[in-house]
């Protein structure tokens, strides 16, 4: 049992930290779109997207090994922190090299330095945040993220309401954000002492990027999966359908929220368990409570959906509120493909995310090309939906051979359902009161099919004040 104690209260420390920041990014959402014109949104939009595009290239997707191999406790932490240290700062200097190219040809039309910048900073700040993660300074860990999402947030209000700067006030509010976390990490936890340039090992380095060089294409196949369809949209539609798009991407975000706090706490269960013996019941168990939790938290964003699109953002951004449903069954898929996506890192079996992402990236591009022109901006969400379906199911009957996990197909299947009759009442012109009349039972029979999970949260707010009070 001690092994559930630990994945709630793992939990309820990373809702701590990520509830607060995440929230606050949510209600800077109004500030974007009153001060941001939607195609100014939409290029910022870009831009952070081919950041986080290019990030897991440019450093080899080394923090990922970095949480793996420090959790292996036959790695010293200095010896696997210094050798993935010394991959990012190569990595962001061969970035560097190609920095003249793109300004010969003029790419990105002025933003390039700020794109560089943030990447390469980026590209250290997770280096960092992963390792904190990986030693068990999860606190720090969460601290962490809200200092992050302040800052941000204070300096958008100072650039963007002050002085009117526009795109490039957002930029700078990120990089100064950034910097800030890296010298809270720097000192704070006195990470300068785990470099030790004398640890350099090429046998371990070896090790490590067998380990994270799957997760590169892997990263670009989920970017293709989960921001392509920016491109797509961008050329069938243009850049102010994007800003909609970009804004509507917002709302979801209450729902990953959820995703980010459990799966922040996961990955250290699913690693710390991989060995024992009941691991499969482990996992399924696991499972079944964060797929509730994902539902309910679905219909509970439908059931309120119009009204925060109204509250949250200007008049100009309001019609972004019907891309949201198809963006929340996609997360929901998402989640379950993260999730079934650990029993690879689990088992250091990376070739397998790989082999299930490709498949899953193809089919996006595909459906991109199908159903957006067909059926204009919500044809990106459905692209994005469709593809994390498939995704989830290949990585579920592939991972067996690792995990043999056991799903509840009947209690998945009826919440699919009473979400789906939920989206489709968003659609239908019925009057406020009696739309959200019939969106509330809707919503009461999720509640009880998930019912469950009510314990569970007793649970965790119960060991959340015990472990801050």
């Amino acid at each position: 049992m001690n092994k559930y104690k630990k994945l709630i209260g793992n939990s309820a420390i990373f809702a701590v930290g990520n509830l607060g920041s995440k929230l606050i990014l949510i209600f800077l959402v109004p500030l974007y779109t009153y001060y941001l014109t939607a195609v100014e949104y939409g290029t910022i939009d870009i831009i952070t997207t081919t950041s986080s595009l290019l990030l897991p290239i440019i450093s080899l997707s080394i923090f990922d090994a970095v949480l793996r191999f420090v959790m292996d406790k036959k790695y010293p932490n200095d010896v696997v922190f210094t050798n993935a240290l010394i991959i990012t700062i190569l990595g962001s200097i061969i970035a560097l090299l190609f920095y003249p190219i793109f300004m010969y040809f003029n790419v990105l039309s002025g933003l390039l330095g700020y794109m560089y910048t943030i990447l390469i900073i980026q590209a250290f700040q997770t280096l960092l945040t992963q390792f904190i993660r990986a030693i068990g300074k999860i606190k720090v860990y969460a601290l962490n993220g809200i200092i992050m999402t302040l800052v941000t947030a204070v300096f958008n209000i100072i650039f963007l309401v002050k002085y009117n700067m526009g795109i490039n006030g957002y930029f700078l509010s990120i990089i100064i954000a950034n910097l800030i976390s890296i010298l809270y990490l720097t000192l704070y936890t006195k990470i300068l002492s785990y470099i030790r340039f004398d640890k350099i090992n090429k046998k371990i380095t070896v090790k490590m990027l067998v380990y994270c060089i799957p997760l590169i294409p892997n990263a670009f196949m989920w970017w293709t999966i989960n921001a392509s369809n920016r491109y797509f949209i961008l050329f069938f539609v243009g850049a102010s359908a994007n800003g909609l798009f970009a804004v509507a991407n917002k709302i979801p975000s209450l729902l990953s929220i959820l995703n980010t706090v459990f799966f922040q706490a996961w990955q250290l269960s699913a690693i710390e368990e991989y060995n024992d013996e009941g691991k499969s019941n482990f996992y399924s168990k696991t499972f079944s409570y964060f797929s509730m939790i994902l539902f309910l938290g679905t219909s509970g964003i439908l059931l309120v959906l119009k009204f925060i699109t109204s509250t949250l953002v200007s008049n100009e951004f309001y019609q972004s509120w019907q891309f949201v449903p198809f963006l929340l069954i996609g997360i929901i898929f998402s989640s379950f493909s993260g999730f079934l996506g650990t029993n690879y890192i689990a088992a250091k079996q990376t070739g397998g995310v790989f082999r299930t992402s490709v498949i899953g990236g193809v089919v996006n591009v595909i459906a991109n090309i199908i159903f957006i022109p067909l059926v204009g901006t919500n044809g990106a969400g459905i692209s994005t939906m469709i593809s994390f379906f498939v995704v989830w199911v290949l990585r579920y009957y592939d991972t067996k051979k690792y995990i043999n996990m056991k799903l509840n197909v009947r209690i998945i299947t009826l919440n699919l359902l009473l979400i789906s009759i939920q989206i489709f009442i968003l659609f239908i012109d019925f009057t406020i009161f009696k739309e959200f009349f019939i969106e509330l039972i809707l919503f009461l029979l999720v509640i009880i099919v998930n019912r469950k999970i009510i314990k569970l949260f007793k649970q965790i707010i119960t060991t959340t004040v015990k472990k801050f009070v």
